[in-house]
């Protein structure tokens, strides 16, 4: 079966991989000539665990190919993903403009019937905005080609896409005609023939099904938070609180760790899109209005901590920071909490020292010269006044603490994603802050 993939980011990549890695015959493209140069190189432009062997593997057995030619690369092809981004606009709304161009290219060199499928994450009514785009081009030509619409939402986490597209919680698949249904069941054969469930739906369903896994999961993620931030005002320990909720099968224990906040390419841009897409049709989402709001002040809370141990004045202070990207296994800095907590403490006059394990390239990208960057973790820590955690890394959980205070002026430690056990540091001699528990 062929396959093309327009897109060859963090979606697009790893579909058009894993379905390689089944055996089929996948042309990812890319408008980007130096994107695809380097992925024809083994340069991939994402970090993903694993990835970048499962894309050699495939390249070498000829079964994943990469081009800057839609034209050339739909002409066997029976379906056609569209996986480019979909910013948010300054209005909180996605920005379409990338998907309908795709979209309108499509119609424009299609051949023979095809099945197209939006994979990016898109509002509800998109499909019919590139049923229409399609649909002009073809006019144009004075073209009766018949096509075939349908939504396919991915639901990949960043650092395990892998595990996650091969061994799918569930797979989700819009349609509106059984010809599009018949080709994306033969598509999806070989990930259903361990048990991995496929739900076909009408497209409206689909395309909404995206918005609200993802809203789900950072309300529940805000909501930790907000109750991490009256447990220390109260004296409760919110990690405490975490066991005795997550043990209630209703509820579970995943997302319900406090921290600094959420960020990455998704939470924050598909929350905003799906209020946007609310206040359009006159409905106000208030829960995720909170959700919004929680999180964005979240991400103040670890700054917060260092300007009141050091009595507002943080001029002069040096800062170790450990962690960048928004989570760990991955590069994405995007909305990072990293980002804001930096932000505020160089406008207060302070310097920073950062150091992660993945995402120094693209931090240097986005932060430039403003912070100094280590090769190491315990050489950010030379004479700083104090060391923040912002990721979980592995890496950081078990660090040699002796290395660690004779390397700090002071004992002082930030923990934005409560890693350490505060008697422990209180044992070690630290002034340790950690998210919804009093410590000091």
């Amino acid at each position: 079966m062929k396959v093309a993939i327009v897109g060859t980011g963090y979606v697009g990549l790893v579909t058009g991989t894993c379905f390689a890695e089944v055996g089929m015959d996948v042309t990812c493209i890319d408008i980007d000539q130096k994107k695809i140069d380097n992925l024809h190189k083994g340069i991939l432009p994402i970090y993903e665990p694993g990835l970048d062997e499962m894309v050699k593997r495939n390249v070498d057995k000829k079964r994943l190919h990469f081009s800057t030619s839609l034209k050339d690369s739909i002409q066997d092809a029976e379906v056609v993903f569209i996986a480019v981004g979909t910013p948010p606009d300054e209005d909180g709304s996605a920005d379409l403009k990338y998907v309908l161009a795709v979209a309108s290219s499509v119609g424009e060199h299609m051949t023979h019937p095809l099945v197209i499928v939006t994979k990016s994450t898109v509002p509800v009514s998109t499909a019919e905005k590139v049923r229409k785009a399609l649909a002009e081009q073809l006019a144009k030509r004075g073209s009766n080609l018949d096509f075939y619409v349908a939504s396919n939402p991915e639901f990949l986490k960043e650092g395990a896409a892998i595990e996650d597209f091969m061994k799918p919680d569930r797979i989700v698949v819009g349609v509106d005609r059984p010809e599009a249904e018949e080709l994306m069941r033969k598509l999806y054969k070989p990930f259903l023939m361990n048990g991995h469930p496929i739900y076909f739906m009408d497209i409206p369903s689909a395309e909404m099904t995206k918005y609200a896994a993802n809203a789900m999961l950072a309300t529940k993620i805000s909501f930790m938070n907000d109750i991490a931030n009256l447990c220390e005002i109260m004296g409760a320990d919110v990690n405490m609180v975490r066991k005795g909720i997550g043990s209630d099968a209703r509820i579970g224990t995943k997302f319900i760790y406090p921290g600094v906040g959420y960020g990455g390419s998704c939470f924050p841009k598909d929350v905003k899109a799906l209020i946007k897409t609310a206040k359009e049709n006159k409905y106000d989402m208030r829960i995720l209005n909170a959700v919004e709001n929680v999180n964005e002040s979240q991400k103040e809370v670890l700054f917060d901590k260092v300007k009141k141990h050091f009595n507002g004045d943080l001029k002069g202070k040096k800062f170790a920071l450990w962690g960048l990207s928004f989570k760990p296994k991955t590069d994405d800095m995007r909305e990072a909490p990293s980002l804001v907590i930096i932000d505020k403490l160089l406008k207060e006059g302070a310097s920073v020292v950062a150091y992660d394990p993945v995402a120094m390239n693209e931090a240097k990208h986005t932060l430039k010269d403003t912070v100094e960057y280590a090769m190491d973790m315990y050489d950010t820590l030379n004479k700083a006044d104090a060391l923040l955690i912002v990721t979980e890394w592995p890496e950081f959980r078990v660090p040699d603490f002796d290395e660690v205070s004779n390397r700090l002026n002071e004992k002082v430690l930030f923990d934005g994603r409560n890693i350490f056990d505060p008697q422990d540091m209180k044992k070690l001699g630290y002034s340790y802050y950690c998210i919804g528990v009093r410590t000091n």
